[in-house]
């Protein structure tokens, strides 16, 4: 068995290969051939050494300011990390299940969806906290959630946004199914879609909101965050149940150094924007992005809690058919530990 890697960090998949089939072409085939079909098949095998067998980590996330962490673990584990960039969750969770990640970045929803359909997934540290913010036309005529009523709106379904949009949009009384026009847009689109009056508003994460209003098409209707139920809860770092159970002290080192690096970018907040320039966004948009984003490293009883009241959220608008077991799902022993080590 060999796994085949995309250097772009987008896709992992394993595959089968034998030289019975994919490669001989014909019984007749020339040594140039046979030769050619072993090399493949050799650089594919490099790929397939687990995560875990080398001395160093391999970790997965997003470049976005509020998932930076992992890009700072270096600093703070023996063996180094090497960090894959990805560009949503779903990929990185199946680089993880693979076997090709020891840890990655998750949405809560994401996380909660994989774990209800029986997917060994296990979180173990939070990510961040906030970052999303629900955005209509500036000089438009929106100036409530109920107002959204018969309107377009910008989204990307199976996303931790989705929920949050259908949380507002319920608690103003609108059906999210009948009384809006819910448009599937890339993140990476919404502003273009909501300047050129495709659409009426959107919900994402940052920094898009703070763009739209910073480039002077768009503002702030709402930040979807309610006390009362999910709170600020955003994201988290997973592992799987396997990497939990064989491999516990590699687990403590991943979330030792997350522990760590977030430490770090909250007391120096220059160094942690800095490096998210690199990821493509202005310095003048961070500092303003950054007042809605939250690094986080921290779940206990009551993080998990809000997760559940995530959960149930999703269960009651339909986007699992069923609650995970949270108790599989969550382990917070590492942490314990770390705030053990560190006085926290």
């Amino acid at each position: 068995m060999s796994r085949i890697f995309l250097l772009s960090g987008k896709f992992l998949l394993s595959r089968k290969f034998s030289l019975s089939g994919k490669f001989l072409l014909s019984r007749k085939f020339s040594l140039k051939h046979f030769l050619w079909s072993l090399a493949v098949v050799l650089t594919l095998t490099a790929w397939s050494v687990p995560a875990h067998a080398a001395e160093g980590f391999r970790v997965g996330t997003w470049k976005t300011a509020q998932t930076i962490a992992p890009f700072f673990y270096q600093d703070y584990l023996p063996g180094g990390a090497e960090v894959l960039s990805f560009t949503n969750p779903a990929d990185q969770k199946t680089a993880l299940l693979a076997g090709s990640l020891e840890m990655c970045g998750t949405t809560l929803a994401h996380a909660i969806h994989s774990a209800s359909q029986g997917q060994p997934v296990v979180l173990v540290a939070a990510l961040c906290n906030k970052c999303s913010a629900l955005v209509v036309a500036k000089d438009g005529p929106v100036k409530s959630v109920a107002d959204l009523k018969g309107r377009r709106i910008g989204y990307v379904p199976g996303t931790m946004h989705e929920i949050l949009l259908r949380e507002a949009l319920t608690r103003s009384g609108l059906s999210p199914d009948t009384d809006v026009e819910l448009m599937r847009v890339d993140f990476f689109d919404m502003g273009t879609a909501l300047s050129r009056g495709s659409i009426d508003a959107f919900l994402s994460g940052e920094p898009f909101p703070t763009l739209a209003v910073r480039e002077g098409y768009g503002r702030i209707l709402a930040y979807p965050y309610y006390e009362d139920s999910v709170g600020t809860i955003n994201a988290g770092m997973l592992t799987t149940r396997e990497n939990v159970e064989k491999h516990p002290e590699r687990v403590l080192e991943l979330v030792r150094a997350h522990v760590k690096a977030t430490l770090f970018l909250q007391k120096n907040p220059d160094a942690w924007l800095d490096k998210a320039v690199s990821f493509g966004t202005e310095r003048a948009i961070l500092d303003l992005a950054a007042e809605n984003i939250e690094l986080a490293w921290l779940i206990d009883e009551n993080f998990v809690e809000r997760a559940k009241a995530l959960g149930a959220r999703m269960e009651a608008l339909k986007v699992i058919d069923r609650q995970p077991d949270y108790d599989a799902l969550f382990d917070l022993s590492f942490v314990k530990k770390v705030r053990e080590e560190l006085g926290l």
